[in-house]
């Protein structure tokens, strides 16, 4: 497997006579596979809730949804099962998937009761993810319909930033309207995954396929992008590289010497887009150099850490005569991000009790949205904002549904 790294800049020309100019850098990252290239094992753990709210039919369908899960994978995965309540337990060991009606039958047999310990059942999850690591791709899936209640937060954060040192991927699944959106978010951004919100027990089994046909794509692990810029370039100083696609996420940017660093975790074949924020100094006229781009990578099919895909300099057509070359797909990817950060600007003003202004930025949001062509966004988007103005409140529903539809495509 190989890595394709494809940068673009919203407007590769800059005109000479400025001092500084300001461009957004795009980086498309995906695995390339050859054809009849055997997809990566996975090592699975569902972590999964059966605390007292999950009683009737949520836990009739999690268990559902687990076992259509189960049914797709191969004798080539792997596969433990946590539960918990205010405790949790390891029902099923990790192991090769082979006896898959004895793994069905610890699924039935689950029963809801009890509170919620989110990081006990997380703590467990991690340690038997841990014990299948090798040459495999590595994906926890959280389930839970409630707040932490028995547990604590800052540890689920702790274990996410633990995972991701240790290339465990956690995926988080928000059931029903009661469950910590801040906490899964953060645990799923952390941890290089991504949050599924079922807002109904029927649409538990697909959300289980969507998130686990994602996890099935990806070919390589641990990646990091390396981003080495001219004397005469500098990153933006607030939130200078952001993800926009598959969903919007902030990434925290580090440097090893002279370069920039930002972990990426899993590569999929499913393209993923970042958005870096650059100021360009004043340059000599003609095609000029500006930056040097690599991704780090481990490929766990040939056994191998810390591999480096091709060079790939990044190059700027200083002009005298300045001729604007704007990019509609790198606009597309600055409004991805513009929709997400103007509906955080909402949440932080509807916190400080700011309800018009609240409003007024969902607006701004929901127009981004239709910029966009993403007309479900836009009409979550504006419906909040309609009811921010109208004196009502959000319900839980909504206030998922709108930081959600802020950060990628709503799923129906």
């Amino acid at each position: 497997m190989k890595v394709g790294l494809q940068p673009i800049l919203n407007d590769s020309h800059l005109d000479a006579n400025q001092s500084s100019s300001q461009r957004q850098l795009s980086i498309s990252v995906a695995t390339i596979t050859d054809n009849g290239e055997e997809r990566l094992p996975l090592n699975l753990c569902l972590v999964l809730d059966r605390s007292g709210s999950m009683h009737g039919q949520p836990m009739k369908t999690v268990k559902q949804a687990a076992i259509d899960l189960i049914e797709k994978l191969t004798p080539r995965d792997r596969l433990s099962v946590v539960v918990f309540d205010h405790r949790a337990k390891v029902i099923i060991p990790n192991q090769t998937v082979e006896d898959i009606e004895q793994i069905k039958k610890q699924i039935n047999r689950l029963k809801a009761d009890g509170g919620t310990a989110i990081d006990e059942g997380l703590r467990l999850g991690m340690e038997e993810t841990a014990k299948g690591k090798r040459d495999t791709s590595s994906q926890i899936f959280l389930l839970t319909d409630g707040e932490n209640e028995h547990g604590d937060n800052p540890t689920c954060l702790k274990l996410a930033k633990l995972a991701s040192e240790y290339s465990i991927t956690l995926n988080t699944l928000g059931f029903g309207k009661h469950w910590n959106q801040d906490v899964l978010e953060n645990i799923s951004d952390t941890a290089g995954g991504t949050l599924s919100y079922i807002e109904k027990p029927e649409q538990a089994t697909d959300e289980f396929g969507r998130l686990f046909k994602r996890v099935q794509s990806v070919g390589l692990t641990n990646a990091h992008l390396l981003l080495e810029l001219i004397p005469d370039v500098r990153l933006a100083e607030l939130k200078p590289i952001a993800q926009v696609a598959p969903e919007t996420i902030e990434l925290p940017v580090t440097q090893e010497g002279e370069k920039f660093v930002v972990r990426l975790g899993d590569l999929m074949k499913e393209e993923r887009t970042i958005l870096a924020n650059l100021y360009i100094g004043q340059l000599s006229p003609g095609e000029q150099l500006i930056a040097n781009l690599q991704v780090r990578y481990d490929d766990p099919a040939l056994g191998k850490e810390g591999l480096l895909s091709e060079n790939i300099p990044i190059s700027v057509e200083i002009q005298q005569a300045y001729t604007p070359e704007p990019n509609e797909q790198v606009q597309k990817s600055i409004l991805a991000l513009a929709k997400y950060r103007q509906t955080q600007i909402a949440e932080s003003k509807l916190h400080q009790g700011d309800r018009a202004g609240a409003a007024t930025m969902l607006q701004t949001a929901a127009k981004t949205a239709l910029q966009l062509g993403d007309s479900n966004a836009a009409t979550v988007l504006q419906k909040s904002a309609t009811q921010l103005q109208s004196g009502q409140e959000l319900s839980e529903s909504d206030r998922k549904k709108t930081r959600i539809v802020s950060k990628t495509i709503l799923q129906e």
